[in-house]
């Protein structure tokens, strides 16, 4: 009798467990709930304190205040840039987690997110299709040294686009090659940063053959890389883009 017992317990304990909420760990703060945000694998409180840009107020690179750095510019080659989230702290040990310490788990939560600026962007750029249906959408990345990847064994910006591409079905190419490496440009002040990316950018000529004999009459790009921060590096992305293809360059980038 006492087997008996124990066994329609266990079957019990079973049953209701099945019923219950699956709990699993969320992949910032790492504890265990069952009220998450399943897309994008986040407990509901860290989902909450995430800094989403939802209005922009510079019109080119969609920082959520005055923007010195786009006023300073003598000429942008992108159209426009939006990004997901305010680089803040939280998003700094973020970033760090997944691009210096390699916890790739996080390229999906990331990817997730990018689609917010995404759908930003598709908002705003209906002024710009007068014929939305003459022009190839498509998307590519911020390329890195060969030294970079030997570094860390992957580049953030690819994944982040094959994520983003992934999710809103769109094809991803890598349509740039980095032609020198560059040292972190985070510490380096604006007329540095520009100094330093001239000429790094070149242009994947196997793929731009391959696009040229297409049909398509022109091109909208969307370069995904993960801050903006001055706008540098997109901008010189763009130019090579630009001058190399039929297209309007626009920037997809996951904090700013």
């Amino acid at each position: 009798m006492s087997d008996w017992k124990n066994w329609l317990g266990a079957m019990r304990g079973t049953f209701f467990s099945l019923l219950s909420p699956l709990k699993e760990e969320c992949l910032l703060c790492k504890q265990v709930s069952s009220d998450r945000v399943k897309q994008l694998g986040l407990c509901r409180s860290c989902y909450m304190r995430i800094p989403w840009i939802r209005a922009a107020l510079c019109t080119i690179c969609g920082r959520g205040e005055v923007c010195y750095d786009c006023q300073r510019r003598g000429h942008a080659y992108f159209s426009k840039s939006r990004s997901a989230v305010r680089y803040d702290e939280m998003m700094k040990e973020l970033l760090a987690r997944y691009k210096y310490r390699g916890d790739e788990r996080l390229k999906a939560v990331i990817g997730q997110m990018l689609v917010h600026a995404y759908y930003l962007l598709q908002e705003e750029m209906r002024e710009f299709d007068t014929d939305p249906g003459s022009a190839k959408r498509l998307i590519t990345f911020v390329p890195v040294s060969e030294r970079r990847l030997l570094e860390r064994g992957f580049n953030q910006a690819e994944q982040m686009a094959i994520e983003l591409g992934r999710k809103v079905g769109l094809p991803v190419f890598p349509l740039l090659n980095r032609s020198k490496h560059t040292d972190k440009q985070s510490f380096k002040n604006r007329s540095e940063r520009l100094d330093d990316l001239v000429h790094v950018f070149e242009i994947n000529e196997l793929l731009l053959k391959q696009l040229l004999g297409c049909q398509a009459a022109s091109y909208i790009i969307y370069i995904v890389d993960d801050v903006y921060t001055t706008g540098s590096t997109m901008n010189q992305c763009a130019r090579v883009l630009g001058e190399s293809l039929p297209a309007r360059v626009f920037g997809i980038t996951w904090a700013r």
